[in-house]
């Protein structure tokens, strides 16, 4: 029988890295540049309610600072999501969608839980005001795939050992695996710790490297949502591809893909 593996991700890479950044701080300019001359994505999670105060981003910046990333919430005014009444999750998530959305000129389909603070009553409110996705503060210091993308761990803060981590996401993998390195963190955290160095290091190192995918949050939502959606055949001869992406997966140990629509036959 054929050997029909789903662990590729875009273009055929084993590796995928994304950066996770809350608040809006104004230290947001230079890190999203950073990443951007990097090749590498980032998603920022912001409070809408604090857009053009001081110390933060301007709304009519948005587009500019966060041009080649992904603008995601991170509710309007930072709240203890569990202390809210289900109206108050709702309209926290509805309202700094919608901020968001107008200053960014996108669909806000993600966010960062503030504080970290959710619960199963959180993750429903949340769903139903069309989250997609939500990031906790959990760190797992593992390079897996999340079972639940509305309790997506990352792998690790930016002050845990990242350069040390990169060299283990790289380390031969026998079984050829898919591979997340996540990241997060709050810009300001570099001026306060004065170690901008930090991540600018870790940026050259991992940059534009053939054989990884630098990915927004919901660029990997959307992706491993197209992968697990695909259909196979009882033979393992055939794969359709219902979704709008195109998939990448291996045959046998061969790399191969299906276009939108497409089916693959086994030649």
């Amino acid at each position: 029988m054929n050997t029909i593996r789903c662990n590729l991700f875009p273009g055929g890479c084993h590796h995928c890295i994304t950066m996770s950044y809350d608040d809006g701080n104004l230290a947001d300019v230079r890190l999203a540049q950073i990443f951007r001359e990097n090749g590498i994505a980032g998603t920022f999670h912001l409070n809408a309610g604090e857009l053009d105060q001081p110390g933060r981003v301007a709304a009519a910046d948005v587009p500019q600072i966060y041009a080649g990333h992904e603008v995601s919430c991170h509710m309007v005014t930072h709240p203890f999501p569990t202390e809210l009444p289900d109206a108050g999750v709702l309209a926290e998530i509805t309202e700094d969608r919608r901020i968001l959305e107008r200053a960014a000129g996108t669909i806000v389909r993600g966010m960062s839980y503030p504080f970290g603070n959710y619960d199963d009553r959180v993750i429903r409110l949340c769903r139903a005001a069309g989250m997609e996705y939500a990031r906790t503060t959990v760190a797992t210091h593992r390079f897996t795939l999340p079972q639940d993308f509305m309790q997506w761990h990352p792998t690790c803060h930016h002050k845990g050992d990242i350069l040390d981590k990169l060299d283990a996401f790289y380390a031969p993998d026998k079984y050829s695996t898919m591979r997340l390195f996540y990241i997060w963190g709050h810009s300001f955290e570099f001026n306060n710790d004065s170690n901008w160095d930090r991540i600018e290091e870790f940026s050259k190192k991992a940059a534009h490297r053939p054989d990884t995918w630098y990915a927004t949050n919901i660029q990997i939502v959307d992706y491993v949502q197209a992968m697990r959606s695909l259909r196979v055949d009882a033979d393992c001869t055939r794969v359709y591809n219902p979704s709008a992406l195109e998939v990448w997966f291996t045959v046998n140990g061969d790399t191969v893909s299906v276009k939108p629509g497409d089916v693959f036959r086994l030649q």
